[in-house]
């Protein structure tokens, strides 16, 4: 039987234990990880585990021996003048080596440790990550999932390893306990019997109070968000400006401050809690050893054992309530892993939707793009994103789309991208419903640059790379795209060329103006040299009105013979769009050219004018 199915249907029994064992449901699949991650070291560990649980009691055993020999040879020197001492030399002999064994097996389990702590505190960060490439972008929009999210990152990878060497040492707490208990039993039952029943009521107390830390923990995820968000706000190159700018600091400081005290007063509260009730039930275990003691004590002196035996019996008693206590609070200690464990595993058993499509191709390529009926809803919203969307782009055709903030552009992109799903109607590319594409496929034939395009502290090149992660290293595809993106003659000024590196947070990184980095993220789209649709969500905003004029011509010309989509604020660059579709509160108002729509003069019609009237 493999050793982790032993462990769990050990900690998983069936009958009337299984509701019990059900508390550390978490403990086997914490076993399976630590054998999946190191079969050797945890099979090594486990024998260590062993070893120290069984050689304490052989080291009293044979200490007992020694004290024997050693009151023997007293006797037989009186009575005899001989000096035997080759027993006694024996026994601290054969004690020494046990020690050392002892110590060695101490020494190699504590190194173990170290070793698959590392290995598996980086074996649940890259799953919390592999299960974040796999979620939704609703998801990460979720306030609840963030939670997840963050009880998830602060605990569970150290939680892990805290369960599988928690298990371990109630294994070996476990052995060492029996082996006390096979010698103690030889004096007295009773004995084995107050050993046991000494150490429960701390056992209780700790195993209530791990649950109170828990729920704690728990309540102020959101709290432990907020400090984490004010920390990366006052201390992040990218808010710095305006925190210094606006004296927000000191505010920013207090509420951060703020937070710690709440947090620290119900620490304090539990921490004193717990305290004060373990030094009471403490003590009673205390109390109960030195009546054990008393009574070995007396038993020796009314010569019903030796005084080999004596020595015996109370390093096993003492040591056997150590052992006790620490296998209670192992288990203790398991409840209270199991507890913040179910954190990860529940971030880990988010529901994601299965991959839908595979299909790579659409039957009709001269189809373009067709929203039927599309509608979306939030998740935390009742009101429609967007709402019964038709919409039809041929390709070769560019498409602007014109509206106030909130009325369902940017929406729209994200579902053309399947960033989001429908919520009801369907979208086609090239004749082809989008949930039966291979999400890949899909998105290796649409590129788009959002506003709030992504600076990544990298090189300049990886930046533009960005754009297609199958040439993401690709020199001659950087120079390429960044020459569409005219992107190139800024580029060669720098200090590095492509090589320099962009940002703050590493050395002789550079920062680039706000028109710098659209130029970058305008080059990253045209990486995608298979792309049939090119997307643009306002990615010039901090560009002048004639700079992003000429971008967009530019633009136009590279891209003829695709779907160009255009999210703008500014008309003078609408106005160049074949299709232009004006949106509020998530639906159509008006729809086609320039001249049509300043012809029907509606909404368009006065919203160009007025902005034409500020050029004036």
């Amino acid at each position: 039987m493999n050793p982790i199915d032993w462990l769990g249907r050990l900690l998983r029994p069936a009958g009337p234990g299984r509701r019990f064992a059900d508390v550390f449901r978490y403990a086997r699949r914490a076993l399976e990880l630590s054998w999946t991650t190191n079969r050797r070291l945890t099979v090594l560990l486990a024998l260590l585990t062993l070893c120290t649980g069984a050689l304490p009691a052989g080291v009293a055993w044979v200490g007992a021996r020694i004290v024997d020999a050693v009151v023997a040879a007293i006797a037989i020197h009186r009575a005899t003048g001989q000096v035997a001492y080759g027993t006694a030399l024996g026994y601290v002999a054969l004690e020494a080596g046990l020690v050392a064994l002892l110590a060695a097996a101490q020494r190699g389990l504590f190194t173990g440790q170290s070793l698959l702590r590392a290995q598996l505190g980086q074996r649940v960060n890259v799953m919390i990550l592999e299960k974040a490439l796999t979620l939704d972008l609703v998801h990460f929009e979720d306030s609840e999932f963030y939670d997840k999210l963050t009880r998830a990152r602060r605990e569970a990878s150290t939680r892990p390893l805290s369960m599988v060497m928690r298990s371990f040492g109630l294994v070996q707490n476990g052995v060492s306990l029996v082996s006390y208990g096979i010698i103690l039993v030889q004096f007295s039952p009773v004995a084995v019997a107050i050993l046991v029943l000494a150490g429960l009521p701390v056992f209780f107390a700790e195993a209530k109070f791990s649950g109170d830390a828990f729920r704690l923990f728990r309540w102020r995820s959101p709290e432990t968000r907020m400090q984490m968000y004010l920390e990366s706000v006052i201390a992040r190159e990218d808010h710095a400006k305006e925190v210094k700018l606006f004296g927000l600091g000191p505010m920013l400081l207090g509420r951060y401050a703020s937070i710690y005290e709440k947090l620290y007063r119900e620490d304090r509260a539990l921490t004193l809690r717990r305290d004060a009730w373990g030094f009471v039930l403490g003590l009673g275990a205390t109390l109960s050893l030195y009546g054990a003691y008393g009574w070995i004590a007396i038993t020796a002196i009314m010569g019903a054992i030796t005084l080999g035996q004596m020595t015996m019996y109370l390093a096993l008693f003492r040591q056997g309530q150590s052992a006790l206590s620490s296998g209670l609070a192992a288990v203790g200690g398991l409840y209270e892993d199991n507890l913040y464990l179910s954190n990860l595993y529940e971030y880990l058993e988010q529901p994601v939707a299965p991959p839908a499509g595979n299909v790579r191709k659409g039957p009709d390529p001269g189809d373009g793009i067709r929203f039927e009926g599309v509608s979306f809803t939030y998740p935390d919203s009742d009101r429609p994103a967007l709402d019964r969307i038709d919409l039809v782009i041929r390709p070769g055709e560019s498409l602007a789309l014109v509206g106030e903030n909130g009325s369902g552009k940017t929406t729209l992109i994200k579902l053309l991208t399947r960033l989001y799903r429908p919520t009801a109607g369907r979208i086609l590319f090239e004749g082809r419903d989008l949930a039966e594409w291979d999400e890949g496929a899909l998105r290796e034939r649409i590129g788009v640059i959002f506003q709030d395009f992504a600076r990544y502290q990298l090189k300049v090149g990886e930046n533009v790379g960005a754009g297609d992660v199958d040439y993401f290293e690709a020199r001659e595809r950087w120079q390429e795209a960044a020459t569409k993106g005219l992107a190139e003659p800024f580029i060669r000024d720098l200090p590095a060329g492509y090589d320099t590196q962009l940002g703050k947070w590493f050395k002789d990184g550079r920062e680039l103006s706000g028109g710098q980095w659209q130029k970058i993220a305008l080059s990253r789209a045209f990486m995608r040299s298979r792309a049939d649709v090119l997307v643009l969500d306002e990615p010039t905003a901090a560009m002048d009105a004639g700079a992003e004029a000429e971008i967009f011509e530019h633009f136009r010309t590279l891209t003829r013979g695709r779907i160009t989509i255009l999210i703008s604020h500014r008309f003078s660059t609408v106005r160049m769009a074949d299709q232009i579709v004006v949106l509020e509160g998530g639906a159509i108002v008006e729809r086609g050219s320039h001249a049509d729509l300043m012809q029907l003069d509606g909404r368009y019609a006065r919203l160009f004018s007025l902005q034409a009237r500020g050029y004036r």
